[in-house]
């Protein structure tokens, strides 16, 4: 009787433990879902920059797309589990957010507006070639939702 008592008490804890470590409590915000909002709202800046011919300002907020911050390790890793074989794909967006990124405060510092153009338009098309194959998913995975809106 003991040991039974004590097998149902360490599942109990490592479950509960397990629960803690990876958040995974239906419906907990990810990190992730405020990088999300940091980035949507750095490219509002960067657009009113473009609009007002303000390349120093697009030259500041780009790299704050470019390198973004992370989730914490154990979202990346419900993250990565939820990924699966997509996971590949799921990084290759990030990193074409990052080079677009990138392009578009090279071609600021340049003063090149039309360049600034062309690559702000790149980078909104990576951006949202990502939100078309994996921000449904996403929320009706993590948050149990089928509005797609956040």
């Amino acid at each position: 009787m003991k040991n039974t008592r004590t097998l149902i008490i360490n599942f109990f804890a490592a479950s509960s433990l397990l629960c803690v470590i990876s958040g995974a409590q239906a419906g907990e915000p990810l990190a992730l879902q405020q990088v999300m909002r940091d980035l949507g709202q750095n490219m509002q800046v960067i657009t009113d920059g473009i609009s007002r011919g303000d390349w120093e300002q697009v030259e500041k907020t780009a790299p704050l797309i470019a390198d973004h911050p992370q989730p914490p390790f154990s979202e990346k890793l419900r993250i990565m589990s939820f990924m699966g074989t997509n996971m590949g794909k799921f990084k290759a967006h990030d990193g074409e957010t990052h080079e677009q990124a990138q392009a578009v405060g090279k071609a600021a510092k340049a003063k090149d507006g039309q360049g600034v153009i062309l690559a702000f338009q790149q980078l909104q098309t990576s951006c949202y070639s990502c939100h078309s194959e994996f921000r449904k998913p996403f929320i009706e995975h993590f948050y149990g939702k089928k509005d797609a809106a956040l």
